[in-house]
């Protein structure tokens, strides 16, 4: 039986979203309760430029407009960062048959800590804001994990391990 749905492409952005205090925003997943993450996302087409994929991402999974009046577009800064990992064989059926990894781009997003968050049900339970270290620690992701650790050099708030 063929997929309705086309493979997923195994280019991904990261986009971790943080408050001016570095409050970062997490959210649990539907499909894997107890499993919180920042933004993720799959291209949806191999030409798809990555602020693109992290615009429709942070609009999907969380409500939030960037380009809009409280979130301006230049708050989305790409970090520069490549991570290259293992994709859980939990969810190598969603991709071509042979893929085993996937290359993720992270980025982060300032907001108003106050920013409303809509989640979408089918895919998330929940959200929380922590302290940047809090969150690092409560992600199950280790790339997610060490992208958080490194807010506060990305933020300008000095050296990743001070606060």
């Amino acid at each position: 039986m063929l997929s309705e749905r086309p493979p997923k492409i195994p280019e991904s952005v990261l986009v971790v979203i943080h408050s001016p205090a570095l409050e970062v925003l997490l959210i649990e997943r539907a499909d894997r309760p107890g499993y919180w993450q920042s933004v993720t996302g799959s291209k949806d087409r191999p030409d798809e430029p990555l602020v693109d994929t992290c615009i429709r991402e942070v609009a999907e999974e969380t409500g939030i407009e960037i380009g809009s009046a409280a979130v301006p577009r230049e708050q989305l800064v790409d970090w520069g960062l490549r991570n290259v990992y293992e994709i859980y064989p939990v969810w190598r059926h969603r991709y071509a048959p042979g893929v085993t990894h996937n290359t993720e781009h992270v980025f982060g997003l300032q907001v108003p800590r106050d920013i409303p968050v809509r989640l979408t049900p089918r895919e998330h339970l929940q959200h929380a804001w922590l302290p940047w270290r809090a969150a690092a620690d409560r992600c199950f992701s280790p790339s997610n994990a060490e992208a958080i650790l490194m807010l506060p050099r990305f933020a300008g708030h000095g050296e990743a391990g001070s606060a």
